[in-house]
């Protein structure tokens, strides 16, 4: 992931974020030592992160702020650099699940983002599908992998393609294995913020033999706003050490193969 003047504050704010996670509240003081930064950083950032829904502020410092609005999701700046470590441990072992002339389906989603560079470091000849432009970058970074990007419209704010001609080709496909994500796992199953996100999902994984599900520990929460699919449609999920044991049981119980990385590997 780039590191330019834009990515670099958004990975602060992201940290941050963790930051009042892991505490349950920061103080100003507290996050600029986490951070080695100055407080005015510190407070400019709380400031827009309160205005975002992520946080809320006290007096000297913030509160974990989690989103009331099933439909909220924060901006694409912000989710790339959250959970970045652990994002790119799960990304490595996802790597590891590929052969080579095994054709593989990208999600757009962050921590598949990760899978695709280390798909890429592995010089493996493939043909990925993906509906994320940044992924295709990524991926068309190496020249042993056939790159195809479904089409689509682009959706605000993002690199991710919704609608046709994506949906009419994923259906006619049958890739070897599709690395997934979502914006929260339940019970219910897997859910994202959108109609059009979770029906583009439910094409992705409908095009592969095997899903493989690739999900940081903060998103075990309660159901977003739509339903992509039920535990029972995920194969393996691989997700870091932070996750919970409940949540743990309750993807063994759907019969999930559950692989736990650790962030330092």
């Amino acid at each position: 992931m780039g590191r330019d003047a834009e990515t670099i504050p958004a990975r602060r704010r992201a940290r941050i974020v963790e930051q009042v996670r892991l505490r349950g509240a920061a103080s100003v003081q507290e996050l600029a030592a986490a951070l080695n930064t100055s407080a005015s950083t510190i407070r400019r950032d709380l400031e827009l992160l309160e205005s975002e829904g992520h946080v809320e502020r006290t007096h000297g410092g913030a509160l974990l702020q989690e989103p009331t609005r099933s439909s909220f999701e924060p901006p694409a700046s912000l989710r790339a650099w959250v959970q970045f470590d652990a994002k790119r441990a799960i990304g490595r072992a996802a790597a590891l699940r590929i052969e080579a002339r095994q054709s593989v389906v990208f999600d757009s989603s962050s921590t598949v983002r990760a899978a695709a560079e280390a798909v890429v470091a592995r010089n493996l000849a493939l043909t990925a599908v993906t509906n994320d432009l940044a992924i295709a970058q990524v991926l068309a970074g190496s020249p042993q992998i056939k790159t195809v990007v479904t089409g689509g419209t682009v959706r605000a704010g993002s690199t991710t393609l919704l609608g046709e001609p994506g949906a009419s080709l994923l259906q006619g496909l049958a890739a070897d294995i599709a690395f997934v994500g979502a914006h929260a796992v339940s019970a219910g199953g897997l859910s994202d913020t959108a109609l059009d996100v979770a029906a583009t999902k439910r094409a992705l994984l409908r095009a592969a033999r095997r899903v493989v599900l690739l999900i940081d520990a903060t998103k075990f929460r309660p159901p977003a706003f739509a339903r992509i699919v039920g535990l029972d449609a995920v194969d393996e999920v691989i997700v870091d050490t932070a996750a919970p044991p409940d949540a743990r049981h309750m993807l063994e119980d759907a019969g999930c193969i559950l692989t736990v990385v650790d962030v330092g590997s």
